[in-house]
């Protein structure tokens, strides 16, 4: 997969925050080579996170996010500092900028006690280290750097790159799962919510996992899953569908072949299917008008038989016999306050990063909340979780 190809998702996310004025916006141009952010005299400027996917030597593929001051004040700076808030959620590598002549203040403090709470490796960049009499000595933490004179640009991406690169992981949505000319059944049904010749995401993000791991893809239609398993000759390692199609494809998946689902396996790529296998159990608790909330990571146009909105909800109800009080969230936007629910079901996560991912699950728990994957979900109402899980019998056990 190229570098611009790459899934912003699976970028490293690197944020830049910090008072007004300090030059965040100013910084970022110089680390981008491009007015990527709009720079001005006027504190404030940057009203809302920018983000941009781009190619940035030494690091590869990333996410460059510049985000409004977090001094920001009245009740507009409230609303800026809470969705800069948000932007923490999905930061892997934090550059706090601080203006050199001001020094740390207890703004800058405050925000790196978040990166340390949340874990988040940082780098305190003083900018406008031109305008000093001396520059004071950095510690490894630390540099100082002028965006107008470019001094120590490049030397601040170096520090940004190490960082980085603990972040990263090789991991595998399938391809641990098989071995190099294995045959592994994709079932795909036409997602009429997908862009008109495109596959989905995660089963984008798979076959590309099973190719560079020599397995053979074999992709269908949920309508033509009984024809291919008899035509194969050669019994199939593994069988991923689609969780919307997984009651008809274990149905037709004999017992000896594995089976299991996107979204499962996507969950587990994310790190959060473990509590989304310990949250299922949690459907057949729900009583007569809980609160559930179904979560999305991606904003799409809604169909008729949407699964989110539609075919869940349906499900839920069936398997329940109970009314319940469903509410929706989609794309960036996730409740912080959770304890009035029951029950979450969050999508598979594809449009998210793993630290959001990893953020949204630990909140619900946080709150006391259960919460589980739509995959998963969707295997225990059919009664299919434990056969969805034998290819993963770490997580199996866990039933």
């Amino acid at each position: 997969m190229g570098m611009n190809q790459m899934p912003a998702a699976n970028r490293i996310h690197i944020g830049f925050f910090g008072r007004r004025n300090a030059g965040k916006s100013s910084v970022v141009n110089a680390v981008t080579n491009q007015e990527l952010s709009v720079v001005s005299e006027v504190r404030g400027t940057t009203t809302d996170p920018v983000s941009k996917t781009m190619e940035l030597l030494p690091m590869g593929p990333v996410v460059i996010i510049d985000t409004p001051g977090y001094d920001d004040e009245g009740s507009l700076g409230e609303l800026r500092v809470r969705k800069t808030k948000q932007v923490l959620n999905k930061t892997d590598v934090a550059v706090l900028v601080v203006d050199a002549l001001a020094g740390l203040t207890e703004v800058e403090r405050e925000l790196t006690e978040i990166f340390e709470k949340k874990e988040i490796p940082y780098i305190i960049a003083y900018n406008k280290a031109d305008l000093l009499k001396e520059v004071p000595e950095a510690n490894s933490r630390e540099i100082y750097i002028s965006a107008l004179e470019k001094t120590n640009i490049h030397e601040l991406k170096e520090k940004i790159a190490v960082l980085s690169r603990i972040q990263e992981s090789e991991k595998h949505l399938a391809g641990d799962l098989v071995k190099p000319n294995d045959f592994v059944v994709l079932v795909t049904p036409i997602d009429s919510a997908a862009p008109k010749g495109r596959l989905i995401l995660p089963q984008q993000q798979t076959i590309r996992d099973l190719l560079e791991c020599g397995a053979v893809s074999v992709v269908i239609r949920e309508t033509e899953l009984k024809a291919t398993l008899a035509g194969l000759g050669k019994k199939p390692a593994l069988v991923i569908t689609d969780s919307q199609a997984f009651a008809k494809v274990s149905a037709e998946t004999p017992a000896d072949i594995p089976l299991t689902s996107f979204s499962i396996l996507m969950a587990r790529y994310k790190g959060t299917l473990e509590a989304s296998v310990q949250g299922a159990a949690q459907i057949s608790q729900l009583q007569e008008g809980d609160a559930v909330l179904i979560a999305e990571g991606c904003t799409h146009h809604r169909q008729c038989e949407d699964i989110g909105t539609v075919k869940l909800p349906r499900w839920l109800r069936e398997f329940t016999g109970k009314n319940l009080r469903l509410s929706f969230t989609s794309g960036t936007e996730f409740p912080e306050e959770l304890s009035s629910y029951r029950l979450i079901i969050h999508c598979g996560g594809c449009m998210l990063n793993e630290r959001e991912m990893r953020y949204r699950i630990q909140t619900a728990l946080d709150a006391g909340v259960p919460v589980t994957n739509y995959g998963t979900a969707i295997a225990y109402m059919n009664g299919i979780l434990k056969r969805s899980l034998e290819v993963l019998p770490d997580i199996q056990k866990l039933i």
